[in-house]
């Protein structure tokens, strides 16, 4: 599966980055505006910078540069999607989108569960935790930890058939909605552990590693 990162402005999880690099996990890494400066720290050289650079507040010089416009329909990491998307890329990991303020957060997770219902497998990488965009009918195994809090939660009106296996408070073939908090705050204990879903797109909050 080609897997291109995107590295956005927010609080960079570079100790995560780092490792995913060393093991050849991407296929391509872009910029996303300010994103730039986290990977110039990382001694890391993008494949593309992407943005309208209001954020990182000049335009690089050496780069492969695509400059959109400040005012504009969507945001530089939507139209980063939109390009790893037209390349063929089928999977993406993103750094720095989640943090800083709470309508952009909001904003990203929603037209992240967007690609990922376009087919695209879609992992968000903070500094102390990630999320993953799960689409039904599908399953997804969480890093084997001896403690940390997972949380799930339904990206749409239902998710059907939602199941959490190895964790202290076990979930089977549940119904979730986005009008509840039920889904909030299960622990790993250790044991192999997963959240899978029959039918719907949840949001699981994990540690990582």
């Amino acid at each position: 599966m080609a897997t291109a990162a995107l590295v956005a402005t927010c609080d960079f999880n570079a100790e995560d980055f780092r490792l995913r690099h060393a093991a050849g996990a991407f296929d391509f890494i872009m910029a996303v505006d300010g994103g730039y400066a986290h990977l110039q720290a990382a001694g890391c050289v993008p494949d593309v910078v992407l943005g309208d650079f209001d954020s990182l507040g000049y335009v690089p010089a050496d780069e492969a540069v695509i400059r959109h416009p400040v005012k504009k329909d969507k945001s530089d990491l939507e139209l980063a999607f939109d390009y790893v998307k037209a390349e063929g890329f089928e999977a993406v990991v993103v750094y720095g989108s989640l943090g800083g303020r709470l309508d952009h957060t909001v904003a990203t997770l929603q037209m992240c569960s967007r690609f990922a219902e376009e087919g695209m497998d879609v992992l968000l990488v903070a500094p102390s935790f990630a999320v993953k965009i799960l689409v039904g009918p599908a399953a997804y195994r969480l890093p084997t930890l001896r403690e940390g809090t997972v949380s799930v939660f339904s990206a749409v009106d239902e998710s059907r058939g939602v199941t959490e296996l190895g964790m202290e408070y076990p979930l089977d073939d549940a119904v979730l909605t986005n009008r509840t908090t039920w889904g909030l705050s299960n622990e790993l204990t250790g044991s192999e552990a997963s959240v899978s879903v029959k039918e719907g797109t949840l949001y699981v909050f994990h540690p990582v590693r």
